[in-house]
């Protein structure tokens, strides 16, 4: 990805016993797919929230407990920091992308396209 000029904008990397697995935001996901395929990686895109919410205490705590009161089942998160300090971007894979979106919309929280 570094020798294709792909930035990496967040990652987690999940392991079992037999294989691992790496989900990445990349600011080109096309080029990103195409390097990793020639690469032999299998390769899979998925949708998922990108919501913003403050860097501080609470944040997340306050963000999972809308999903879960309007009974958006979170199937994996990871986060990355936007601007040290300021916010933090979470990545949020739901049962149910629509549903979720719409909470986000509805309880005044923001996501973002890119970052």
């Amino acid at each position: 990805l570094k020798d294709g000029g792909v930035n990496l904008r967040a990652i987690m990397i999940a392991d079992t016993a037999d294989f691992g697995i790496l989900r990445v935001i990349v600011d080109n996901p096309a080029k990103a797919i195409e390097i990793l395929k020639k690469a032999q990686f299998t390769t899979k895109t998925t949708d998922v929230l990108a919501v913003t919410i403050s860097d501080k205490v609470g944040s997340l705590a306050d963000t999972l407990g809308i999903f879960e009161r309007n009974g958006v089942n979170i199937e994996y998160l990871y986060a990355a920091l936007d601007k040290a300090g300021e916010t933090a971007v979470v990545i949020i894979r739901t049962d149910d992308l629509d549903k979720g979106l719409k909470v986000v919309e509805s309880n005044g929280l923001s996501t973002t396209a890119k970052f």
